[in-house]
């Protein structure tokens, strides 16, 4: 677990308020005060044969839970992330905030079939985290969750406010709708609930669908959201002009154009290609730098 600053007044639990912003990004928050009026698209293709090579050194043969194109994902967005801070930063109630730790959030489904229920995962990272950790930690969830396991407290919640009658669900969930402006919702009723992430992620490639956009919400504070689309073969072409079949896969992002600029997010994107690109740069501790321009 990453250290909590000390808390002062106008910080929220999970994060801290920025106090010395410039003028711009204090007057952003109350004139467009929604996240989701504020969306911007980043489509990126990535070829897959550096990850695909890397996965092979990994799931050696006896391994039970193998590591796949997701973990490494996951990975490099949570180590750009780390080193690219500004990724953590969210409005909310008009106020621009740092996060207090770095996390990722996706969706697990219990089972491929049409009545499958749904559950929510939310990864907490470390500094000292690697892809090994993430690897880990998505096992356990992934386990936990189709073994019937309740580790989470977000799908109990809105269990309960289901079984209520519709006057007293609506009643409730506009209250809180109201603590969650103000950042005051407690753990048992949001607990790991993606819409709280640094960033949320969702494997479209898993149910054979293509990447596409996807947005944000006013709910929680999650400011950036990534689509994985499925893999195909693609025609690539090399410095010299030749062409060759490789395998991609399409990534779609939706951020907050409020919390960084162009040129930030530029070479952010940089930064998690090239991660990609250099998926063993993953197994050092996600706060170690990387030379990547």
């Amino acid at each position: 677990m990453s250290e909590t600053p000390k808390r002062r007044r106008g910080d929220r639990r999970d994060a801290a308020l920025l106090r010395e912003t410039d003028a711009l990004h204090f007057i952003m928050g109350i004139i467009y005060p929604h996240r989701a009026d504020n969306e911007a698209y980043i489509a990126e293709r990535i070829d897959l044969e550096p990850i695909k090579a890397y996965l092979a050194k990994k799931n050696v043969e006896g391994i039970e839970f193998k590591y796949t194109f997701f973990h490494v994902i996951v990975a490099a967005l949570v180590k750009t992330i780390t080193l690219r801070p500004k990724l953590n930063r969210f409005y909310a109630n008009e106020n621009y905030y740092q996060r207090n730790k770095v996390t990722a959030g996706f969706i697990i489904k219990k089972e491929f079939s049409d009545g499958s229920e749904e559950a929510v995962a939310l990864l907490d990272a470390a500094p000292t985290d690697t892809v090994d950790t993430v690897h880990e930690e998505i096992r356990r969830r992934v386990y936990a969750t189709r073994h019937e396991q309740k580790l989470n407290t977000t799908d109990n919640s809105m269990d309960i406010l289901n079984k209520l009658p519709r006057f007293l669900s609506k009643a409730a969930i506009r209250f809180i709708r109201w603590l969650d402006r103000h950042g005051w919702c407690p753990d048992v009723l949001i607990g790991d609930d993606p819409n709280y992430a640094s960033v949320f992620l969702s494997n479209l490639g898993s149910i054979r669908l293509r990447s596409g956009y996807h947005h944000l919400t006013n709910w929680g504070t999650c400011s950036f959201f990534c689509v994985i689309g499925e893999k195909k073969w693609t025609p690539l072409y090399d410095q010299n002009g030749l062409v060759a079949m490789r395998e991609t896969v399409d990534l779609g992002f939706t951020v907050d154009e409020r919390i960084a600029d162009g040129y930030y997010y530029s070479k952010s994107i940089r930064l998690f290609k090239h991660l990609l690109a250099h998926p063993e740069l993953l197994e050092l501790p996600f706060e170690q730098e990387v030379d990547y321009d």
